[in-house]
C-alpha cells in the first residue's frame, strides 16, 4: 500500500490530526539532521579536507541518494521499524500514542544537541515508540520481540564492528603507506576523505531515512483509521521530503556535533579520517543489506575510537567518550520512559 502526494496533501489540509502527526514526524527528522547527519561529515570537516558549507550540501545530496537507492534495493530497515511495535486496535488512541512518542524523541534529542552530545536518534526513535506502545496496551503486548532482537543485534554490530573496522582500516592504511612520501599521501587522502564523507552520508540516508519514513507511513495510516496495514511502498515524494528536511537540520545545528565527534574525541589526520569513514560506511552497508537497524552515531564514533586506538589508546579523549557512552546508555530507558509518560498524558488529555 502507498499514497500519492496529491492525496496526502488533501488529507493534511482536511485532517488536523494528520497535520499534527506530520509536523511532529518532520520535527524528528529535522532533529536527526542536527544530531545524526553531521556524524557523516565530521571527520572530513575536522581535517579541513572540505569546508563546512560544501560538506553540508554534499551530505544533503548523498543523504537523498542513500534514501532513494537503498530503498529501491532493500526497504527492510523501514519494515523492521514499522513492525517493531503494535499500534493496532483503536486507531485514534494509537495515533495519540505515536504523537506522544515523537514529542518525546524531539525533547530528548534537542537536550542532547544543546550539550553537543551526539545521541542516537535511531535508539531514541525505537525507545520512544516502544514506550508509547507499552502505554497504549498497558503491558508488553505491543512489543514485537522478533523485530526487537534485530535492534539488539544492531546495537552490538554498530559498537563492536565500528571499533574493529576502524582499527583494522587504520592499521592497513598505515602499513600500505609506511614508506610513501607523506606530502603525496596527504593530498590523496584529502580527496579520498571527501569521497568517504559522501559515502557515509549516503549510508546515513540508507539507514536513518528508512527508519523515519517507516514511522511517517505508520502515522499516515493511523490518521486514516488504518491500524492493520502490513505491507506498504514508500513513495518517491516522501524520500525527497525526508532528505530535504534532514539536510535543513544539518545546516542549522550540525557544527556542535561535528566538533564533538571530529575534533574533541580524537585529533585526526586525513588518512585517519578516511579510515574512520571507510570503516563506518562498510558497517552501515552490511547492516542495511541485512535489514538490521543500527545507529549511525554509534557506528561512526566507535570507528573513530578504533582509528585513534590503532595509534595509541591515549590518542582518544576518553572523557568525551564517557559522556557519549553515558548518553547512549540512558537513551533507551530515558526516552522510553518519556514516551510512556507522554503517551499516558496525551491519551488522558485527548
Amino acid at each position: 500500500m502507498t499514497i500519492s502526494f496529491l492525496s496526502f496533501f488533501e488529507q493534511v489540509i482536511s485532517n488536523p490530526v494528520l497535520a499534527i502527526t506530520v509536523l511532529l514526524t518532520l520535527a524528528v527528522i529535522l532533529v536527526n539532521g542536527w544530531t545524526d547527519a553531521p556524524n557523516a561529515i565530521a571527520t572530513c570537516v575536522s581535517t579541513r579536507a572540505i569546508g563546512v558549507r560544501k560538506a553540508i550540501i554534499m551530505a544533503a545530496v548523498f543523504n537523498f541518494l542513500g534514501v532513494f537507492v537503498m530503498t529501491m534495493i532493500n526497504a527492510s530497515v523501514a519494515a523492521t521499524i514499522y513492525n517493531m511495535v503494535d499500534f493496532g486496535g483503536n486507531s485514534r488512541e494509537a495515533l495519540i500514542a505515536l504523537c506522544a512518542a515523537l514529542f518525546a524523541i524531539v525533547s530528548w534529542a534537542t537536550a542532547a544537541w544543546w550539550f553537543g552530545i551526539p545521541t542516537s536518534e535511531s535508539h531514541a526513535l525505537i525507545a520512544g515508540i516502544s514506550g508509547a506502545a507499552i502505554a497504549l496496551h498497558s503491558g508488553l503486548d505491543g512489543i514485537n520481540g522478533a523485530e526487537w532482537i534485530k535492534v539488539i543485534y544492531g546495537l552490538v554490530l554498530s559498537t563492536i564492528l565500528g571499533f574493529a573496522f576502524g582499527w583494522i582500516c587504520s592499521k592497513v592504511i598505515n602499513t600500505i603507506c609506511k614508506n610513501m612520501d607523506r606530502n603525496k599521501t596527504t593530498g590523496f587522502f584529502g580527496g579520498a576523505q571527501i569521497a568517504g564523507g559522501a559515502t557515509m552520508a549516503f549510508m546515513h540516508g540508507a539507514q536513518d531515512g528508512q527508519k523515519f519514513m517507516g514511522v511517517f507511513m505508520l502515522g499516515v495510516f493511523l490518521a486514516n483509521g488504518q491500524s492493520n496495514v502490513e505491507t506498504f511502498q514508500i513513495p518517491i515524494w516522501l524520500m525527497l521530503l525526508c532528505s530535504a528536511v534532514m539536510g535543513l537540520g544539518t545546516s542549522i545545528g550540525g557544527y556542535r556535533i561535528i566538533k564533538s565527534v571530529g575534533m574533541d574525541m580524537v585529533k585526526l589526520e586525513k588518512h585517519q579520517g578516511f579510515a574512520a569513514d571507510a570503516a563506518g560506511a562498510g558497517c552501515l552497508l552490511l547492516s542495511s543489506l541485512t535489514g538490521i537497524p543500527v545507529s549511525t552515531t554509534h557506528t561512526k564514533t566507535t570507528a573513530i575510537m578504533g582509528v585513534g586506538a590503532a595509534k595509541r589508546l591515549s590518542s582518544v579523549n576518553w572523557g568525551v567518550v564517557k559522556d557519549m557512552v553515558l548518553t547512549w546508555v540512558l537513551t533507551f530507558p530515558g526516552c522510553g520512559i518519556i514516551g510512556f509518560l507522554m503517551a499516558k498524558l496525551f491519551m488522558w488529555l485527548f
